[in-house]
């Protein structure tokens, strides 16, 4: 396996994993924000302690590539769950490119569920 292989596992992790450590960190600093985005989506704001967790500790654990094929499912999960609560009106057209975008990580983490972390990750240890 040359150099570039074996780099773009780790550099795809961190690029799949970014929009979630960033967006996780995000509501910590705007919590009141959105709370009320999640209420007015009829999300009970309650369960935003729980998305924060989520976001960040998924994120981390994908960067590092740490239980990977349980992060990569949670994340793909999240995905899903968060393009039909938040981007499903298709009649707004933003919304539905970011209906798509959702899609489109989920099935990302769905690979990364089935075909590992890759080089250079901490799943690799025992190996």
């Amino acid at each position: 396996m040359n150099k570039l292989q074996l780099l773009s596992a780790p550099l795809g992790r961190v690029l799949l994993a970014i929009i979630f450590l960033t967006s996780g960190i995000n509501k910590v600093f705007s919590y009141a924000g959105t709370q009320g985005y999640m209420e007015a989506m009829g999300v009970p704001a309650i369960l935003l302690p729980l998305v924060i967790v989520v976001e960040i500790l998924g994120a981390l654990a994908i960067i590092l590539g740490w239980k990977t094929h349980q992060a990569a499912f949670l994340l793909a999960g999240f995905s899903l769950v968060s393009a039909v609560l938040f981007h499903a009106d298709f009649a707004n057209q933003m919304q539905m490119i970011m209906f798509m975008k959702n899609i489109s990580i989920a099935g990302a983490f769905f690979i990364l569920f089935a075909q590992g972390p890759g080089a250079y990750a901490l799943d690799n240890r025992a190996k």
